[in-house]
């Protein structure tokens, strides 16, 4: 019989049957049980370290899944995961095939929301709560969330309406001063003065929205933390319970660095230390081509700003955050703030580039719209993790965005082929232009190991596309990085000359006068992206031909019209049949057709 506690839990039923002076060990050895497998098998780890005994206390104290229970953003439910029927499947966290490395209700009923971005949980708990209020059912509903999400808006909302309604909903606020990067704001230092006692009772910003508040209180004392949570289950209406934690709880080096250790790839669990990978010879990571690239340019123009919504490290805003600290901002996770706040500069003549992930600019698309694309300032979007990134799966893939950016007017959208490409885009941007723009470019890492900077800056000319090879029967249309599939796709089939291979970066406005020498010339074409098929770059040149009356076979290669989960980026290109090989495979079959026919 193993002496492990977690070896005979597979649910809360299970966890419930033990005494509370045994829930310290079971904390400890959840702990452990985490570190060895995200050591081997990567994922975040700091966030769902901090909240193990947040976790086992509400699924002790709660009747879950009765009891519903959302946890904001997501990456902080490992242990969750691992306390609800998923121990077993946890080796496959975020592995192709295998379980989400976020809640999602099609995976668990202990799943009660998926998440993936931040700030939903108190709207979703409150419309749960608020639902069983109206069917008469007599249930508890809590939402978690990270103090770094709490600022953002939609919190606000939700805490807002909350505050006048009599909904049984427990927002707990997981206050560790860090959500990727440092929390920022003016709402981090009222949280700080709150831990610190320097701030009187009497001014409780939550007790003012008609909460009833309690805490701080250690999110790490189990007895204290469950005597408190009965306590609550007493108490009605909406409450709020500030809990004090600390990211990385139990691994020193990932309290020590608590950025590093957000996620921190393959480590060793015995450690702490992570295993370095050699970065010899290694091409450079987009976004350290735009983090670099922007600090250059603002060098020599004092009028170029940098904002990001919480992500200086991922989108390495850091560089001109450390060099240029009164230009670039880090607004919090705030979308439509950032969006809005570029767009007020730019009334002001700046030249302002607001770096986002793809994903998280879905969240401030009205922005986009209104504040920006209709009063045709030129904000500079620079689209980090576009297309698919990866593990994280269906909630962060930047797949959608040239068909929902495609569609605005005004707008001009750029995909960029390669490292010098994203530079010389950056350049011509910062020169001034006439019209909002977007430059979306992936995650990872580049092709050109011989990549230099700082490096001589090209204009670009806008709306031009290039031609990357010759042909004489069938044009392959590419835009973005994908185009080094199509390439290496090319390089393995002998042609003979017969496919010809464009790079159509401007993805709007479209490059239409070479548009018309290749409908004119080839009568199949072939459009690939790394972006949804449904109006993205290939739907725009089907539209093209439509209107020009032009009759050519055209296929579209690029995400499918349905929702990718995780895996690697080269299993999900794979599946999409983006790949080198699925390329090459479609380019092989059609040259054995033209061959056939000939």
């Amino acid at each position: 019989m193993s002496k492990k506690l977690l070896d005979h839990i597979t649910n809360p039923t299970d966890l419930r049957k033990l005494d509370v002076a045994q829930l310290p060990q079971l904390a400890k050895e959840l702990r452990d049980f985490i570190i060895d497998i995200v050591s081997v098998k990567e994922g975040h780890l700091g966030a769902s370290l901090g909240v193990v005994e947040l976790t086992i206390a509400l699924h002790y104290v709660f009747d879950t899944p009765n009891d519903l229970l959302v946890w904001d953003v997501g990456h902080q439910a490992y242990g969750h995961k691992i306390l609800t029927d998923r121990r077993k499947k946890f080796a496959s966290n975020r592995q192709l095939g295998g379980i989400s490395g976020f809640p999602r209700r099609s995976e668990s009923v202990y799943d009660t929301f998926g998440v993936g971005h931040s700030s939903t949980s108190i709207s979703a708990a409150l419309g749960m709560a608020i639902a069983s209020h109206l069917k008469g059912d007599n249930k508890y509903h809590i939402a978690v969330i990270g103090d770094a999400s709490i600022a953002s808006g939609m919190a606000f909302e939700g805490l807002n309406h909350a505050g006048v309604t009599d909904a049984n909903l427990l927002v707990i606020l997981n206050d560790n001063a860090i959500g990727i990067d440092p929390s920022v704001g003016a709402l981090k230092n009222y949280l700080t003065a709150v831990k610190e006692g320097k701030n009187p009772k009497q001014n409780n910003m939550i007790k003012s929205l008609n909460f009833d508040y309690s805490g701080p209180i250690d999110g790490h004392d189990l007895p204290t933390l469950i005597k408190e949570l009965e306590r609550l289950k007493k108490v009605k209406g909406p409450k709020f319970l500030h809990i004090i934690t600390t990211k990385g709880k139990g691994l020193q080096q990932a309290e020590d660095d608590q950025v590093k250790y957000h996620a921190p790839g393959k480590f060793d669990a015995s450690t702490g230390e992570i295993l370095k990978k050699s970065e010899e010879n290694l091409p450079p990571k987009f976004q350290d081509v735009f983090g670099l690239t922007l600090v250059e340019l603002a060098r020599n123009n004092s009028k170029i700003i940098g904002i990001t919504p919480a992500m200086p490290s991922g989108s390495s805003m850091k560089f001109m955050m450390d060099t240029f600290p009164e230009r670039a901002f880090d607004v919090g996770i705030a979308e439509q703030h950032a969006v809005t706040l570029s767009a007020g500069m730019a009334t002001q003549g700046m030249v302002v580039f607001c770096n986002i992930y793809s994903t998280f600019l879905q969240r401030a698309y009205d922005q986009v719209i209104h504040d920006v694309a209709l009063q045709n300032l030129p904000v500079i979007f620079c689209l980090d993790r576009a297309g698919l990134v990866g593990e994280d799966g269906a909630t962060h893939h930047g797949v959608f965005d040239l068909a929902y950016l495609r569609c605005i007017p005004n707008m001009i959208i750029y995909a960029p082929k390669d490292e010098l490409d994203l530079q010389n885009i950056l350049y011509t941007a910062s020169l001034g232009l006439k019209h909002p723009s977007v430059i979306r470019y992936p995650r990872g890492r580049g092709k050109n190991t011989e990549w230099k900077f700082p490096t001589d800056f090209q204009k670009i000319e806008i709306g031009k596309a290039l031609k990357l090879k010759k042909g004489k029967k069938v044009a392959i249309l590419s835009t973005g990085t994908i185009a080094n599939n199509v390439t290496a796709a090319l390089a393995e089939i002998e042609d003979d000359g017969h496919f010809a291979h464009y790079h159509f970066g401007f993805v709007k406005p479209l490059d239409d006068k070479k548009l018309h020498k290749i409908c004119n010339k080839f009568s199949t074409i072939i459009t690939v992206e790394d972006g949804v098929t449904t109006g993205g770059f290939g739907s725009a040149v089907l539209e093209f031909a439509a209107k020009n009356d032009y009759v050519n076979e055209i296929f579209l290669c690029g995400v499918p019209d349905y929702f990718i989960e995780h895996g690697t980026i080269d299993e999900l290109q794979q599946f999409c049949n983006i790949d080198v090989d699925g390329l090459r495979l479609l380019f092989t079959g059609l040259l054995e057709e033209e061959e056939e026919e000939d």
